[in-house]
């Protein structure tokens, strides 16, 4: 298989990348170059998306499967442009983030409502119009490619060279012992995916021409299932104390991202569809999932120690908060 990856220097295109490279595949990644360096083993083209001169090192060049994760849709009509004629399989990676109803549990990718577009033409990266330009980004591809493109709206994607953070609070703090906040309620649900299956989802559906859209995510679980699994995986056994959404708000937690934030909540009911959504076109198309327990081992063997985290509270807000609960609970 010639592969190329547009991207390939960082999370998950870098591991799309590196694993195809395992299979003996020929993988070309064609970047800036600016964000990070791609694997060993892959031959590597500088472009510049934001003209069409810019991705002019590709032209003429042709593809078994094209791999693109861009979320600007001037840059992914560009490269539309230049290789669509000669790339037998299109995979974009798409978001969740592109559904405009976050509320409604246990939609499917086949009916779910999207956000209106950005215009298809726009070189705007501003990350307030991130689902909109992603919605844009796909109708591009599918428009172009009907019979070939796969769009794949994954959902938080977890697992080693993660560079928001927004799972490795929970290991990292986990593994410490001892009383744990949990955010909200243990039946809440939390949905996400392992960067390589992802990536592994993405090589096996190349290979097998699979098209169309669907959801890049596992099923969903429980809270109490996640962190219990957690606590398992790293034969340690917490106290899981369970803080009501409102009050982790009116005390300065933020959800899931950011500082002082906790990763895989978001406030309900306004977000109840958000991580409950329907995986079984995923399954079907031949999607698998490891055990979380393995995610849980691969991150940490790959993070610093200890880990500097881009999201997570604190050990001092954890301990202020949990004790402003428990004498709330004691008056």
């Amino acid at each position: 298989m010639r592969l190329l990856v547009l991207g390939g220097t960082v999370f998950l295109s870098k591991a799309v990348a590196a694993l195809a490279v395992e299979r003996g595949w020929d993988v070309t990644v064609a970047a800036r170059g600016v964000s990070g360096e791609p694997p060993p083993g892959v031959h590597f083209v500088p472009i510049d998306r934001s003209t069409p001169e810019g991705v002019a090192p590709l032209a003429g060049e042709s593809f078994d499967a094209v791999v693109d994760v861009a979320r600007v849709p001037g840059h992914v009509g560009v490269v539309l442009d230049a290789l669509a004629d000669n790339a037998a399989h299109w995979t974009f990676v798409s978001t969740c983030s592109v559904y405009a109803d976050n509320a409604t549990p246990g939609q499917v990718a086949a009916t779910a409502p999207l956000l209106e577009p950005t215009d298809p033409t726009s070189f705007d990266g501003d990350i307030e119009l991130y689902g909109r330009s992603k919605v844009a980004c796909e109708k591009l591809v599918l428009d172009r490619l009907p019979d070939r493109a796969l769009v794949i709206r994954a959902g938080l994607i977890i697992g080693p060279g993660d560079v928001g953070d927004r799972f490795g609070h929970w290991p990292h703090r986990i593994a410490k012992g001892g009383e744990v906040l949990a955010p909200g309620g243990p039946e809440e649900k939390v949905q996400f995916i392992d960067v390589d299956d992802l990536a592994t989802w993405i090589l096996d559906a190349a290979e097998a021409k699979t098209s169309g859209v669907h959801d890049g995510i596992r099923p969903p679980m429980t809270r109490k299932d996640f962190l219990d699994q957690i606590a398992a995986a790293l034969d340690v056994e917490p106290e899981f104390t369970w803080v009501a959404q409102q009050f982790l708000v009116d005390h300065g937690i933020a959800p899931w991202s950011g500082e002082e934030s906790l990763g895989l909540w978001l406030p309900l009911p306004e977000y109840d569809g958000f991580l409950t959504r329907d995986t079984s076109s995923a399954v079907a198309a031949g999607m698998n999932y490891r055990p979380l327990a393995e995610t849980v081992h691969r991150w940490r063997a790959a993070a610093a120690e200890p880990p500097v985290l881009k999201a997570g509270i604190s050990s001092e807000k954890e301990t202020s908060v949990l004790d402003a609960w428990h004498a709330r609970n004691d008056d």
